[in-house]
């Protein structure tokens, strides 16, 4: 197969996979759109390249080298620029100036003074710099969900820059005449050429179609698993977490396990004086304090309405009713600061470490829960534990 043939089969694959983020568009979320819509621009600035490097004899001499060259530029600042929108960063002041000097350069030394040399060059140096800083970019993430994705793309972007070094090297190292045409068939390099750079814009979109999909389910996996006013994780996780925990604890080797029901004292009243969105204001109060005062093992949950659950790990009973004291003075000596009102914050508490006579996780709740009620009964802001 001959380039001119290799250039429009991959100009083809290019407008395609534009075509087909262009119909996904809507699909994705409103965080994904802009870094997928400006993948796609990316894609179809280097198609528009295949179609220069493809078609140049039907152009004025000297200008679709440059342009296509241009349009390479471009396609690869899009990638980085997708993928920093991905991970939320913004546009450094940087970001064009590679694509733009190197077309300046590319134009100088195709048409004021021409040396082929120097094009190839230029374009090498500058794709390679946005190539790199895009695989920089993906490795630096250390965020589990999508690794295996992440991987392939930043494997991509390394292989290409690469070739454009060895491309570079090979061409200054051999030398290359004015007449030197990419689409020639005289050297295996001008078949290879436009098979390696068709990889991110084919492979490589796969893949990071791939990284947005595991995006979106891990959201969905913390959207079923979170409460969506606190943050904190909701019932289901803390029911799961809890029973994992409360087995564990059976094993040879188990930990001591102890939890707390936690009550905000007052709440109806807060809600009728102040208003719902003051309410809902406090209950996430409360759950930056329970946040802050968990360990790394702990687990602090909202159980619904104005309860929360404190799961502790390797807690006797002791222990449990300690931290649950420090827990409730704690909110009581913060008041809430909100719409200009001083508003005192106090919580009770039922607490329970687990024992022989519990035979499941839901025994565990349900004594914490039954020594709650007792410290409501006893005047609130208080801490009991469970018999």
């Amino acid at each position: 197969m001959d380039p001119v043939t290799i250039f429009i089969v991959v100009m083809l694959m290019m407008l395609a996979n534009g075509w087909v983020l262009g119909l996904m568009r809507k699909d994705f979320p409103a965080a994904l759109r802009p870094c997928t819509e400006t993948w796609r621009t990316a894609t179809l600035l280097l198609a528009g390249s295949a179609v220069l490097y493809a078609f140049q004899y039907q152009m004025p001499l000297g200008l679709a080298s440059p342009l296509a060259n241009g349009l390479v530029m471009l396609g690869c600042t899009g990638y980085l620029r997708a993928l920093r929108q991905f991970y939320g960063l913004p546009d450094p002041r940087w970001l064009f100036a590679p694509a733009l000097v190197g077309f300046i350069g590319i134009l100088w030394f195709a048409v004021v003074a021409p040396d082929t040399r120097m094009r190839v060059f230029i374009l090498s140096a500058c794709c390679t710099l946005l190539l790199l800083a895009s695989f920089m970019l993906l490795v630096s993430q250390k965020a589990p969900e999508g690794a295996h994705s992440r991987r392939v793309v930043a494997g991509l972007f390394a292989m290409v820059a690469g070739f454009m070094v060895f491309r570079a090297a090979y061409f200054v190292g051999r030398g290359v005449s004015p007449s030197f045409d990419i689409t020639g068939d005289g050297a295996w390099i001008n078949i290879a050429s436009p098979m390696v750079t068709a990889l991110l814009p084919v492979v490589g979109t796969t893949a990071f179609l791939l990284m947005c999909s595991e995006r979106i389910g891990r959201q969905w996996e913390l959207a079923a698993s979170t409460d969506y006013l606190t943050g904190l994780p909701n019932r289901r996780t803390l029911v799961t977490v809890g029973e994992r925990r409360f087995a564990e604890r059976q094993q040879p080797q188990g930990r001591s396990l102890a939890l707390a029901v936690i009550d905000i004292d007052h709440f109806k009243a807060i809600n009728d004086r102040h208003g719902h969105e003051l309410g809902d204001v406090a209950l996430r109060h409360v759950a930056e304090h329970l946040r802050a005062a968990c360990r790394g093992s702990d687990l602090a949950a909202r159980h619904g309405g104005e309860e929360f659950v404190v799961l502790w790990d390797g807690l006797d009973a002791a222990a449990a009713l300690t931290a649950g004291e420090r827990l409730r003075a704690l909110v009581a000596r913060e008041p809430l600061h909100a719409s200009g009102a001083l508003i005192p914050m106090t919580i009770s508490m039922g607490v329970a470490a687990a024992g022989e006579g519990d035979r499941s996780f839901s025994d565990l709740l349900r004594r914490a829960d039954e020594a709650l009620y007792i410290a409501k009964a006893a005047g609130r802001s208080r801490v009991e534990m469970a018999g």
